[in-house]
């Protein structure tokens, strides 16, 4: 009876590119790249840059917002006046902004 019928045989699938299944996962690192690592760099490069430049007699502000004025300097740590007779040790890298002159005055 299998003469008029012609039996169907489950063919396979195509096998799809490997480069495809991977697509997704490489545009979300790319777009992650771009958006977070590459935006956070530029900032630490800046902030590196800041620091390196630093001179006696700028104001500062520390991370902790102490507010001082900078009296020396060291390869890793800067002495800060924050009020008359009182200076403050500090790493280099706590410094987060540089402040214009006469700040400490206006405050």
């Amino acid at each position: 009876m299998d003469f008029f019928i012609s039996q169907a045989w489950a063919q396979s699938g195509g096998q799809a590119d490997p480069f495809t299944s991977f697509l997704p996962l490489i545009i979300i690192f790319v777009l992650f790249y771009f958006l977070l690592i590459r935006p956070q760099q530029k900032r630490a490069k800046e902030h590196k840059k800041m620091v390196d430049e630093l001179a006696e007699g700028q104001e500062v502000v520390t991370q902790g917002g102490v507010l001082g004025k900078v009296m020396s300097l060291n390869n890793d740590w800067i002495t800060i006046e924050v009020a008359d007779g009182v200076s403050l040790k500090v790493q280099r890298s706590t410094i987060q902004v540089v402040v214009p002159s006469g700040t400490i005055k206006n405050s």
